[in-house]
């Protein structure tokens, strides 16, 4: 039979993976918890055991990503005690304090003795019932588990003494710490010396046990007791370890048994231990708590009396171990660091010393504040984000002006020709369209080539600016390639390029990856020729054999979606040909600062004009009808509607409502409309079969996955209904939405969501209905999710930052990218003496990725 706790582990070893970046993926953690929870009570799981799963119900999907990441993180401790997870199967990461309302009620006044049975009666503790807590113990987050990633921090040099061999530091390292190192990617002395603590532990001032607060974090010595192993009603052990000191005594209480643990807790052996203080039945407790030997507590200088670095990625017992080694390294080895940055700058920014940096980063001063430590502020961190993001910046200014340098096409670019181009377009520009226009016509004007990200939100106009853009290389005899990500994209792309661009004679040819091989030969035939003016395609115009003759304009669509190389190549088909990349995604300045530095921006901030504002609400269940009668006049009126689900088919784990069985009850619910299904698994004549349908409105009611989030664009579709809104994130929900309100008639946004859903899923809810313009919710879904899960994908090409935060460290970001392109203005070459070092430290940073200069 299965473990009745199994249906936890799939849902939260993919919330804690990647650095606990897929947690935002999942939004409704609860139901499956209540099920597991109802699982343990059928199975006669320890009371015990139930209680500790209760106590999760209110947080595991908390508005607060550091509430819900906690809650993660204790469940997955309880899974591992269960024997149901392998060590590494999982890898959370610390968060930030839980608060006390996240926990049981706090005890009464009096500090209760752990025992096997409920106690009658609560023992007294002799002195104070609740002293008053340590300064900074509050806010002390949780430890770093075992199997939390390793993080070393991007500005790691390679060479010099930094690159010696852990094997050859000159006094013998523990082989088994050696091997435990190497197995995370640390095996040089700057590996040690740059690996990062994520987290500290107050222990300046060791709490007694009637300091501790339920609810609280707490760091205290004891004493072990004794142990004690009961046997709950499902058969399941649980251990307990009484830990004792003068003042009162509390229990370490693991759901499982074994030799380890009792070898853990040696009766008479004392102890550090940390971790959450919980009141239970028994007394005081604290589920899967992290301990390590106290025997040199009163004259240690490295493990006590002071604030000591805890390490991810490592037992508590090699955390000994690891802090010794990299005390004596930092000893050794810090002094011989070269200081990257130039005297001026550390001077005018007041900047610790590199060295010195290093230094406090792992074993701070006696004065140092807990919370900004936790919070990776102090100015030991600090200095060292700055760094990050400096070498950042100075990477990218450098591509910039590597760009800039360089001999590309300069476009014969009339004020004629311009005229010529927007007359192509039965249509008005509005004046965002022709500002941009403007730039883009300049820039092509110019010998260096362009390089300009169009940022523009849905519907407002980005590919009458790429085929005016394109109409001023063809009319001047250079060919043109566009990009999409998806081949309905492409194919839209391809009509509307083919009609508008045809009365100046330019034939477009359509590439994707399917079709007879005779019908492709002809139409590369036909591009190496210069037969065809503008090729428009996905990811096919990337093979070998796709040449160009004289390629001098390269259009990309949604550009966030394709990797950097991708790019590269697609650029490389042609001398230096100018660039031109678009997004619908509207990206934050702090990240468009970071990713998109060395391009030039343009945005176009106006909608076309008789465009009506789409009214969005969320819809739910009970409210349903009053949506589908609104669904029945617009379809009574004419016009088109899109329904788009999470999933294709039915899922097993997820009750999710899917488009196949969609389409039966759209069906059912309006006999009298045509519905039409759409999907990513359909092959691609059928998917163009579809969309050709509803273009020509033979289907009123289409069926479909988030395979029309961008592109699409039918007129008469006025009504967005999205399943599961709460599924989806804030800028999938705003592509979506812009598939409607591409006419003159009224448009509605219907967000249909369940009761179960997070207050994280109302907020971005809520700010769909409050908010149409792209910016505003872009800047919002990054302050709900975080840099890195609004990305959803690495940025290849670039490093990954371990101290500093984009969304936290904006007004340091933009002193790093001011300074370092007044470096690069001053000195272009870098060839000026000051400057050495900080060539040096670039090419080792980078290792290699500034050979990407000329890719955007």
């Amino acid at each position: 039979m299965p473990h009745p706790l199994g249906a936890l582990v799939g849902p939260l070893t993919y919330a804690s993976g990647r650095d606990f970046a897929n947690l935002g993926a999942i939004k409704a953690l609860r139901p499956v918890l209540e099920g597991a929870v109802a699982s343990a009570a059928q199975a006669g799981l320890a009371a015990e055991l139930q209680g500790v799963l209760k106590a999760e119900l209110p947080h595991i999907d908390h508005a607060d990503s550091s509430t819900r990441q906690a809650s993660v993180k204790r469940l997955l401790g309880v899974l591992r005690e269960a024997g149901l997870l392998l060590g590494n199967q999982v890898s959370p990461q610390p968060s930030a304090k839980v608060s006390p309302q996240a926990m049981i009620p706090p005890p009464t006044a009096q500090v209760q003795a752990p025992s096997a049975e409920p106690p009658k009666r609560a023992r007294a503790v002799k002195g104070k019932n609740r002293a008053t807590p340590v300064a900074g113990a509050a806010k002390t987050p949780p430890a770093a588990d075992a199997e939390a990633p390793t993080r070393m921090l991007s500005i790691s040099p390679r060479s010099g003494p930094l690159s010696t061999p852990l094997g050859k530091v000159g006094w013998r390292v523990n082989p088994r710490l050696i091997g435990a190192l190497n197995k995370k990617g640390v095996r040089k002395v700057g590996d040690v010396l740059f690996l990062l603590p994520r987290v500290y532990e107050d222990r300046r001032h060791l709490r007694r046990i009637a300091q501790l607060t339920v609810g609280e974090r707490g760091v205290f010595i004891a004493e072990v007791r004794r142990v004690e192993e009961t046997r709950g009603r499902g058969g399941r052990n649980t251990f307990r370890a009484v830990l004792g000191d003068t003042t009162g005594s509390i229990a370490a209480t693991h759901f499982q048994t074994g030799p380890w643990l009792k070898a853990k807790y040696p009766v008479g052996r004392r102890l550090v231990v940390s971790g959450d203080v919980r009141q239970s039945v028994y007394g005081w407790e604290i589920p899967h708590p992290e301990v390590e030997p106290a025997d040199d507590a009163e004259g240690s200088s490295i493990h006590f009396n002071r604030v000591v670095p805890v390490y991810p990625g490592f037992e508590r017992y090699e955390q000994r171990a690891l802090r010794e080694l990299v005390f004596k390294v930092a000893e050794k080895f810090a002094d011989s660091i070269e200081e990257p940055l130039p005297e001026s700058l550390t001077a005018k920014l007041r900047l610790l010393p590199l060295s010195h940096a290093l230094r406090l980063i792992h074993f701070p001063l006696e004065g140092a504040s807990l919370d900004e430590l936790n919070l990776q502020q102090s100015p030991a961190h600090q200095r060292l984000a700055f760094d990050e993001l400096f070498f950042l910046q100075l990477g990218v200014a450098l591509r910039r002006r590597g760009v800039k340098v360089k001999t590309g096409t300069a476009f014969n670019v009339t004020q004629e020709g311009l005229k010529q181009a927007e007359a192509l377009f039965p249509f008005q520009l509005t004046q965002a369209q022709q500002r941009v226009v403007g730039q883009i016509s300049r820039d092509m004007a110019r010998p260096e080539p362009m390089n300009r990200l169009l940022q523009g939100d849905v519907g407002s106009g980005k590919t009458a600016v790429a085929v005016t853009a394109a109409a001023l290389a063809v009319s001047d005899g250079y060919q043109v390639a566009v990009m999409a990500p998806t081949e309905i994209l492409a194919e839209q792309h391809y009509r509307t390029f083919q009609a508008l661009l045809k009365p100046i004679g330019a034939e477009t040819v359509l590439l994707t990856g399917g079709g007879k091989v005779t019908e492709r030969r002809a139409q590369r035939e036909g591009l190496a020729s210069g037969h065809f003016k503008v090729a428009v395609g996905t990811h096919a115009l990337l093979e070998s054999g796709v040449d160009f003759q004289k390629l001098g304009l390269v259009v990309i669509d949604e550009q966030h979606r394709f990797g950097v190389m991708q790019r590269h190549a697609l650029m490389a088909k042609g001398p230096r040909p100018d660039v031109l990349v678009m997004t619908a995604t509207p990206i934050p300045r702090t990240l468009a600062m970071t990713l998109y530095g060395d391009l030039d921006v343009s945005v176009i901030d106006e909608l076309p004009p008789g465009r009506t504002p789409i009214q969005t609400r969320v819809y739910v269940d009970k409210a349903r009808p009053s949506a589908w009668e609104i669904v029945d006049a617009e379809l009574k009126a004419g016009h088109q509607v899109y329904v788009v689900y999470p999933l294709v088919e039915e899922s097993e784990k997820m009750d999710l409502a899917d488009a196949t069985k969609g389409v039966a009850t759209w069906t059912e619910r309006f006999p009298t409309a045509r519905v039409g299904l759409l999907h990513g698994r359909m092959k691609n004549a059928e998917k163009e079969q579809v969309m050709s349908a509803f273009r020509s409105h033979q289907i009123d009611v289409l069926v479909c996955t988030t395979v029309i989030e961008v592109g699409v664009d039918v007129p008469n579709a006025s009504v967005m209904v999205i399943e599961a809104a709460e599924r989806f994130g804030l800028s999938q929900l705003h592509q979506l939405r812009g598939r409607v309100g591409r006419g003159a008639a009224r448009s509605y946004c219907m967000l249909l969501a369940g009761y179960a859903r997070s207050e994280e899923a109302q907020t971005r809810l809520k700010v769909m209905e409050d908010s149409h313009d792209g910016f505003v919710i872009a800047e919002k879904d990054l302050e709900i999710r975080g840099p890195g899960e609004f990305l959803g994908t690495r940025q290849s090409g670039m490093p990954e930052l371990a101290v500093a935060n984009l969304g936290r460290d904006q007004a340091l970001l933009a002193t790093a990218q001011d300074e370092a392109r007044a470096i690069v203005a001053a000195d272009p070459q870098l060839t000026k003496p000051e400057h050495q070092r900080l060539v040096r430290a670039l090419e080792e940073r980078w290792e290699g990725r500034l050979k990407l200069a000329d890719v955007g």
